[in-house]
């Protein structure tokens, strides 16, 4: 071979060896982002033309796909909107997706592993593709009642109610709210309009508060020093605590007063029993003094704040102590203030796990997938996490939240339901800013068939210094259980 023909030969193997390289890196290594690249109608297309799977709760349809005449063979609606906007989430042609949407997008649209059966029947019969539908455990009416309770009162907060037992959740709310089926039109205009209204409102209205934001915890903290008191077997429901309305902490320069710099009753000490029932914070400093900064982290740690990952599918924003340098932290910390942070879903895991004789369950909120054909492709099991606290502390602590319930007034107690609870009033680090207010309980205290975390944010109004969970929080509380008891015939 000559010299010009080898050098043709080999131009054209360079160009031929650079050609398979840029298809290389076109179709491989560039291959996700062009797929997800906005620009792409294609993958937009392709999404579009296939039937996603409905959501449902009990007998109401809260997410389903209906056809339609455009470009995009199919549209979400959203016929609960608000209602359920913190648990679908939106589905939108521009936006994305997110809450169950964007978590559960495989089993919805139908490309989960789980599917592969069916993905198979349709290739080989031509069918339509079409995504799996998902059966919630939540319960409509309750879920409906919780929304009621906040949106009615314009609260910005959340609501979780959980079965004590299983961990399915039977409500989940927050406020304030939006309609996903806003996001869900295929009118760009109309889509772009609703997307800058919704990102820009304020407070936020498109995050869900019952899980991706975290709160102090107040006195409700209060029931995890109680746990670990009495898990220690150095304390009784009776053990004496110091009534004064204020005390200095353990570095001597820090003071720490009670609501209102009321004394913890009569006396000079207190019993833990009335103690937890008056909330009062100086009886706790010093008893989270007492049982050391291990004690209060493990029991912490045993209802799982900063120990458990928790998908429902969604991601639940992991709840923390913060840092406890010293004893200083600790006694701060144990009224729930400092650094501590819970999630509305935490708060009401710690709760059921009491209710449930210290069994702490995993929250779920699906029930079932099923096929297009209505057959089940997953049931979901109740999984236990641990034991939070024995059986015998968890009676114990039971009897003493009654007590509580038993001392507070406010609106919507339930004739002959007692009820076990605990409220908590969260200071912001300013006297002149309304507090965080909670209200955690569970029903029937002797055979608890729901649990509750009410949180709501500023007392309801940000003017409202003199804000309580007692006042505030617990009517809504109350509400949701008394329907929940009503749906589960215990009321």
């Amino acid at each position: 071979m000559n010299t010009p023909v080898r050098r043709i030969a080999m131009a054209v193997m360079a160009m031929i060896v650079l050609l398979l390289g840029n298809l290389t890196y076109v179709q491989v290594v560039k291959a996700g982002e062009y797929r997800t690249d906005p620009r792409n109608k294609r993958v937009l297309l392709a999404e579009y033309s296939r039937q996603r799977g409905q959501i449902s709760a009990g007998d109401q349809i809260v997410a389903s796909s209906t056809e339609t005449n455009d470009r995009l063979r199919y549209q979400r609606q959203y016929p609960k909107g608000p209602v359920y906007a913190a648990i679908t989430g939106y589905y939108s042609p521009n936006h994305g997706s997110s809450g169950l949407e964007a978590a559960a997008e495989e089993i919805l649209n139908g490309s989960d592993d789980r599917l592969f059966a069916r993905r198979l029947s349709d290739l080989v019969t031509g069918r339509d593709p079409q995504g799996a539908s998902i059966a919630l455990t939540v319960d409509p009416d309750v879920q409906q009642v919780a929304y009621d309770q906040l949106a009615s009162k314009g609260y910005r907060g959340a609501v979780v109610a959980l079965e004590p037992s299983t961990g399915a959740i039977l409500a989940m709310v927050s406020t304030p709210s939006y309609d996903p089926s806003q996001l869900a039109t295929h009118d760009a205009s109309k889509e772009s309009a609703a997307w800058a209204e919704l990102t820009s409102a304020r407070p936020p209205v498109l995050n869900n508060r019952a899980i991706s934001e975290r709160y102090p915890p107040g006195s409700t903290f209060k029931l995890i020093d109680v746990a670990a008191a009495l898990s220690s077997g150095r304390y009784t429901p009776d053990s004496q605590l110091t009534a004064a309305s204020t005390i200095r902490l353990a570095n001597g320069r820090t003071t720490m007063e009670n609501y209102n710099g009321n004394p913890c009753g009569t006396g000079a000490t207190a019993t833990m029993r009335d103690a937890l029932a008056r909330s009062c914070n100086t009886a706790f400093a010093q008893l989270a003094a007492e049982l050391g900064i291990d004690a209060i982290k493990k029991q912490a740690e045993a209802f799982g704040i900063g120990t458990q990952k928790i998908q429902l599918p969604m991601t639940v924003a992991d709840s923390t102590l913060g840092q406890i340098a010293d004893v200083t932290q600790l006694q701060q910390s144990s009224i729930g203030q400092l650094n501590v942070a819970l999630t509305p879903l935490q708060n009401a895991m710690i709760v059921a796990a009491i209710a449930n004789g210290g069994r702490l369950m995993k929250p779920y909120l699906i029930k079932q997938i099923t096929a297009l054909d209505l057959t089940p492709v997953e049931t979901a099991e109740p999984d236990m996490l641990g034991q939070a606290i024995s059986p015998s502390v968890a009676a114990t602590l039971t009897q003493m939240m009654v007590n509580n319930e038993d001392s507070y007034s406010g609106s919507g107690k339930i004739a002959g339901v007692k009820i076990a609870a605990k409220t908590g009033t969260a200071e912001l680090g300013s006297k002149t800013q309304a507090p965080h207010v909670w209200y955690v309980a569970f029903a029937p205290a002797e055979n608890p068939q729901v649990a509750v975390a009410v949180v709501v944010e500023n007392g309801g109004d940000g003017n409202d210094l003199a804000a309580t969970g007692g006042k505030v929080a617990a009517p809504i509380g109350r509400a949701v259980i008394k329907k929940a008891l009503e749906k589960a015939g215990a009321g």
